[in-house]
């Protein structure tokens, strides 16, 4: 929540901007208010620890740095095996449900509508829009198998113990690519 926020910023003693709803009935109702907290402790040292023992980036100096630093500190976030995906924490799923609370009433004010697209796109559907995927092409995973089988356990020991293994006798005719974020 943004009062956990706010606390963690606290007891971390950052200068943290915090968006925040208007009060329903205020003037300002529905607007997003920029809430600066600590902000005298920000301009102190170089570099601040934090109560948990990080070094905190102050966000003058390198705001992206800053996020990230304050991102790991309060321990919203872990890394996945996945290349580029990262483990939304309880903490910071409730800070993204909560992101989302303050803006979704704004958007859809806006005549946005919500929309789930698949998450898997055949490789033919990009392709009909070559120019627009040049620039994202490298960057997108592609699934070519539709299924796993497992490693009979005589053969484990050859495959470096594992367990299941891409069977090939299920590969795609169409690969599908996951969905790239900025497509």
């Amino acid at each position: 929540s943004l009062l956990a926020c706010s606390a963690l910023a606290a007891a971390l003693g950052l200068g943290v901007a915090f968006l925040q709803a208007a009060p329903p009935g205020s003037a300002g109702r529905g607007r997003l208010v920029q809430v600066e907290r600590n902000a005298q402790k920000q301009k102190a040292a170089k570099k601040q620890k934090g109560d948990l023992g990080q070094e905190i980036t102050p966000r003058h100096e390198d705001w992206n740095v800053w996020y990230r630093d304050v991102i790991a500190a309060a321990d919203l976030v872990d890394d996945a095996p996945v290349r580029g995906c990262k483990i939304l924490r309880p903490n910071g799923f409730a800070v993204w449900e909560n992101i989302q609370k303050l803006l979704d009433p704004e958007i859809k004010a806006m005549g946005v509508q919500n929309a789930y697209f698949p998450l898997l796109i055949p490789v033919s559907f990009l392709s009909k829009e070559a120019s627009h995927v040049d620039g994202f092409a490298k960057e997108c995973a592609v699934v070519t198998h539709h299924r796993l089988k497992s490693v009979p356990e005589e053969e484990r020991a050859a495959k470096g113990g594992a367990l299941v293994e891409v069977d090939p006798e299920s590969k795609l005719a169409d690969p599908y690519v996951v969905r790239p974020t900025s497509e």
